[in-house]
């Protein structure tokens, strides 16, 4: 008799997955932290955009609107869309992966590249589908390595455009290139999570390519710029097919009512936005030109962090310089799940958390 004691059994792949890790957020011991490891805004929200969630509390008990309208025409209206095309969802974590259980499955193939975000290869193979992984050039995304791994069974291809953990950008022409050389049952996914930060002329964050395309998606992020990854609100881009096709499965209340107001008074206060980014430019240029002093090499960025790279030197590689600034309060994020062992990420903080970072880094390197 078989004694095995039965319990349920995940689909073949799923225990393959290797699960997200986010950034740290603590440093035992020490009194006071600067969490630097998520790329979160140290300027917070619009206030506008925090009384509109605040102003929610009275109508907890009414469900939200499904197809959130108030946030959809608030996008619309400033970036000159048709609220038709966008769809909105918890996160644009949510759409990238309703996204691959919409359009892979078993024996597809999507296309990542060498450094990009996570969370596309998790999607991938929890639709049940192949991840194909090709080289970066120098970090940055490579148009002829990835038309090079497109065979029949390609159904997507993902592009993190700025890139994280790199903070490089794909040039508009490139990106239009790619489009041309993908079979047009290919969808050619652009996030666009850092677009607020770019300031680079032939730089385009996807709208014009999926307004004259069916087969290109943007995804765009509230989490970043707007400061509001406590609610998790993202926003797509899309051909009407595609987005009605998702629609199909996407939850009936997939947003939740104060994310949905906050969201669009956020988006409303596009003067809020330009005071993020200002401090961001005056920031990431100092801290780059700091740490290039230093004698460390920093990855060009068009983005609101710095990929930090680290001498090859006993005693002075990244997990070193990780453990001696967490000790000092400061939270860098460790990048060797990108394929960066001997470099950390660093978001543009307040004024007082990057002066103590490079005084902590000075330290670190004996350069004090």
């Amino acid at each position: 008799m078989d004694t095995a004691v039965l319990k349920p059994v995940p689909r073949p792949g799923i225990m393959d997955i290797a699960a997200y890790v986010p950034g740290k957020e603590h440093a035992p011991g020490v009194a006071r932290v600067f969490k630097l490891s998520s790329n979160e805004t140290p300027l917070g929200a619009s206030p506008s955009a925090i009384d509109a969630f605040r102003q929610t509390a009275g109508h907890l008990e009414i469900y939200p609107d499904g197809q959130a309208n108030q946030l959809r025409g608030a996008i619309a209206e400033t970036h000159g869309l048709n609220p038709a095309n966008l769809m909105c969802g918890n996160g644009s974590d949510e759409l990238l992966g309703l996204l691959c259980h919409v359009y892979l499955g078993q024996g597809d193939e999507a296309i990542i590249t060498e450094h990009g975000f996570l969370v596309y290869k998790i999607q991938i193979m929890g639709a049940g589908a192949t991840p194909v992984t090709v080289k970066e050039k120098e970090a940055r995304v490579d148009v002829d390595a990835i038309l090079a791994a497109v065979t029949p069974k390609t159904k997507m291809v993902f592009i993190a455009n700025p890139g994280n953990p790199t903070g490089t950008y794909v040039p508009a022409a490139e990106v239009r290139r790619l489009h041309a050389g993908l079979p047009k049952n290919v969808i050619l996914v652009l996030d666009a999570a850092y677009a607020e930060y770019v300031h680079e002329h032939d730089y385009e964050a996807g709208i014009e390519l999926v307004s004259s395309s069916q087969n290109v998606v943007m995804t765009r992020t509230f989490s970043k710029a707007y400061g509001l990854a406590a609610l998790r609100v993202g926003w797509m881009y899309g051909p009407a097919d595609i987005l009605d096709a998702l629609d199909r499965i996407r939850g009936p209340f997939n947003m939740n009512a104060p994310a949905i107001a906050a969201g669009s008074a956020a988006m409303r206060d596009q003067a809020f936005i330009a005071k993020a980014v200002a401090h961001n430019d005056e920031w990431l240029a100092k801290l780059t030109k700091a740490f290039e002093e230093m004698g460390l090499t920093v990855t060009p960025s068009v983005t609101n962090f710095a990929l930090i790279h680290f001498p090859d030197v006993d005693g002075k590689r990244a997990p070193d310089a990780d453990e001696f600034l967490t000790s000092r309060g400061y939270i860098l994020r460790a990048v060797k799940g990108y394929g960066f062992p001997n470099a950390l990420r660093m978001t543009v903080g307040s004024e007082e958390a990057n002066l103590g970072v490079i005084a902590a880094m000075r330290e670190f390197l004996g350069k004090a």
